[in-house]
C-alpha cells in the first residue's frame, strides 16, 4: 500500500511539471506536438529568429528536434537569469526580470527580440541608409541619424508583424505606393489550399510555401543575380529552371537566404500556375510595393 501512494504522488507531479504534449521534462511553455504541426517555412523562421541558422538543407524532424532545444535551452538560460537576478535584488527585480523576458537588453519596443535598438543606434549613419535602402525605404538622405534610427526600427517592427501574420497561415499582398495593376487585378493567394480560379488567372502571394512549392514543381532551384549583391546579402531575386538552360549569371543561394530577401524588401511574388491553354507556366515577377524589383 504505501508503495502505492508513493507511486501515485510521483505520477501527479509529472504530469503537472510535464503537460500532454509536451515529452520534455519541467518545460511547461514547451509544447512538442504543436511544434510539430508546424510547417517547414514556420520551423526555419522560428529558428531563425532564434539566431540558428544552417537549417536550409535540414528535414522537418531535425527542424523540429533543432527548435525544442532552442526553446529548452533558452528556457535554462530564462531560469537561470531570473534566479540570480531574485538572490541578488528580491522580488522588486523579480518583476523587472519578467519584463526583461518579453523585452531583452537593448530592445525599447515590446515583443520585438529579433530588434536590437541600442545595437542599431551604434550603426554608422552610411549604414542605417544602406540599410534602409536595402528593405525599400526611400528619402533618407536628409535626415539626421537619430531619425535614420527610428525608420530602420520601424522597417524592422513592420516586418516582424507581418512575418507573425505570415506563419499563422497569412501570405497576404504587401500593400504600398507603387503597387502595380498587376497586383490589383491578380487573385490573392494565402495558402497552398487556394486553387487558381481558371487557367492562365495571374496570382499573387507572400506566403513561403505556396512560393517553394510552386518553384520546386518545375525543379526552380533559388538564385540570386550574380554581382548585384550588396553588404552582405542577397541581390536580385531569381528562380533558375532547367528550361533556361541553367544560366551563367545566376547563383544558387539557400531558401532560407532567398526568403529572407524577400520579406527584407517586402516583395509581392506574382506568378500563374497554368497557361491559358492549362499547359504549365514559368511565368513570375518580384514586385515591392514601395519600388520596382525586377
Amino acid at each position: 500500500m504505501p508503495t502505492k501512494s508513493s507511486s501515485g504522488r510521483g505520477s501527479g507531479s509529472t504530469a503537472t511539471a510535464n503537460p500532454p504534449g509536451n515529452q520534455t521534462p519541467n518545460t511547461p511553455d514547451i509544447n512538442e506536438s504543436e511544434i510539430a504541426r508546424l510547417k517547414v517555412d514556420q520551423l526555419r523562421d522560428r529558428l531563425r529568429r532564434r539566431g540558428v541558422t544552417g537549417t536550409a538543407d535540414l528535414r522537418k524532424d531535425d527542424l523540429v528536434k533543432a527548435l525544442v532545444k532552442a526553446m529548452r535551452d533558452g528556457a535554462k538560460k530564462s531560469t537561470s537569469a531570473r534566479a540570480g537576478s531574485s538572490s541578488r535584488r528580491g522580488s522588486s527585480s523579480a518583476k523587472k526580470s519578467t519584463s526583461s523576458a518579453a523585452n531583452p537588453p537593448g530592445n525599447q519596443t515590446p515583443n520585438t527580440p529579433d530588434i536590437n535598438e541600442s545595437e542599431i543606434a551604434r550603426l554608422k549613419v552610411d549604414e542605417l541608409r544602406s540599410r534602409l535602402r536595402g528593405r525599400g525605404v526611400t528619402g533618407t538622405s536628409a535626415m539626421q541619424k537619430a531619425d535614420l534610427v527610428r525608420a530602420l526600427v520601424k522597417s524592422l517592427r513592420d516586418d516582424s508583424d507581418g512575418s507573425t501574420r505570415s506563419s499563422s497561415g497569412g501570405g497576404g499582398v504587401r500593400k504600398g505606393p507603387q503597387n502595380s495593376k498587376s497586383i490589383k487585378y491578380a487573385q490573392e493567394v494565402t495558402s497552398v489550399d487556394d486553387e487558381p480560379e481558371r487557367p492562365g488567372r495571374s496570382l499573387v502571394t507572400t506566403d513561403h510555401e505556396v512560393i517553394r512549392r510552386w518553384a520546386e514543381a518545375r525543379k526552380g532551384v533559388p538564385t540570386t543575380v550574380d554581382g548585384t549583391e550588396h553588404d552582405g546579402h542577397a541581390g536580385v531575386l531569381r528562380f533558375d529552371f532547367p528550361s533556361n538552360g541553367r544560366e551563367q549569371r545566376l547563383r544558387e543561394i539557400s531558401w532560407e537566404d532567398w526568403f529572407r530577401t524577400f520579406d527584407e524588401r517586402r516583395l509581392n511574388f506574382i506568378y500563374q500556375e497554368e497557361r491559358s491553354d492549362g499547359k504549365q507556366s514559368n511565368f513570375f515577377r518580384l514586385e515591392s510595393p514601395n519600388r520596382e524589383d525586377g
